[in-house]
């Protein structure tokens, strides 16, 4: 388990408040993190694996690979984390081809190889399905990556990959957020580490303490080449998200620190402080006194 596995102590390094993995396997020291960039990132990575138990000895990871800057940014912290950690755990890169004209799966192809890293690229027509199945005014990314999800799926049985890694970071966590209590009535972002409903896929999402920032200097910094999708929606400024992405920034020039605020939040909910009575039944509690009513001074007292 990546819990005994991994523990933090600080490394008397250029880089002091790293992290240095160590445990039931044998740290690499002689690999280092060769920025203070890489060494952050390395570290909120390393925290997010621990903190969901992410990784485990033994996994191959399988690690959804578009081109954009935060499926880059993953699978090279990811294979540096392997070189240094003590943990053993394999890498393999899918890359879906939605077939819109124009994508360059190629290079994403051609810089995995540079890197040694293991391949696949599965053509599909996503994006005809999507122009055929959606409305001229709905948003087609729900419906995208839903269909890309299920690739993924297949591609992981055939891979032989036990966890499925994608790229969101800390801004998508809070971004889904604010959609969804803004748009969809509901109070929900999106879990770290996800079991598929018939219990055959583990979804991780180690990049959940990194920001957007980070991930794309990352990229920069590793001259990772970005590959844009091609879809016609891609920036569409009208888009929910992105109007959501400018309430963010339009927060942050005022509370600099909303975002670590908001992430911190996630892991900190108060169900009692909220208003789904399936968290808090009120008949289930009326019952239970009825049936024994010396609950009512526990009921009274009970911390708010």
């Amino acid at each position: 388990s990546v819990s005994t596995a991994y523990a933090a102590v600080t490394t008397p390094s250029s880089c002091p408040s790293l992290p240095i993995l160590i445990g039931q396997g044998q740290y690499n020291q002689s690999v280092g993190y060769r920025t203070p960039l890489e060494a952050r990132i390395a570290k909120k990575t390393t925290k997010a694996i621990t903190d969901f138990n992410l990784v485990e000895d033994g996994d191959r990871i399988m690690v959804g690979l578009s081109g954009g800057k935060d499926s880059w940014a993953l699978i090279q912290i990811l294979d540096v984390l392997q070189q240094r950690g003590p943990i053993d755990f394999s890498i393999v890169a899918v890359n879906v081809d939605s077939g819109y004209e124009g994508y360059q799966h190629t290079q994403v192809a051609a810089a995995c190889r540079e890197r040694g890293w293991e391949f696949h690229s599965e053509h599909t027509t996503i994006g005809a399905v999507i122009d055929d199945k959606l409305e001229s005014d709905d948003t087609p990314c729900s419906l995208c990556a839903r269909l890309r999800r299920g690739v993924l799926y297949r591609l992981a049985k055939q891979t032989g990959a036990t966890k499925i890694a994608l790229g969101h970071h800390l801004d998508d966590f809070i971004e889904t957020v604010l959609l969804n209590l803004f748009f969809a009535g509901a109070l929900k972002a999106m879990p770290a580490r996800l079991t598929s409903d018939n219990g055959a896929h583990v979804v991780i999402r180690p990049l959940v303490y990194v920001t957007e920032a980070e991930a794309r200097a990352y990229c920069q910094e590793r001259e990772l080449p970005i590959i844009g999708c091609c879809c016609p929606a891609c920036g569409d400024l009208s888009l929910q998200r992105q109007r959501v992405k400018r309430l963010i920034v339009e927060l942050e020039r005022e509370h600099p620190n909303v975002k670590a605020s908001m992430i911190k939040a996630l892991g900190n909910v108060m169900p009692r402080h909220l208003l789904d009575r399936r968290l808090n039944p009120l008949g289930e509690i009326t019952e239970a006194v009825a049936a024994e009513p010396s609950l009512i001074p526990l009921m009274m007292n009970r911390p708010s």
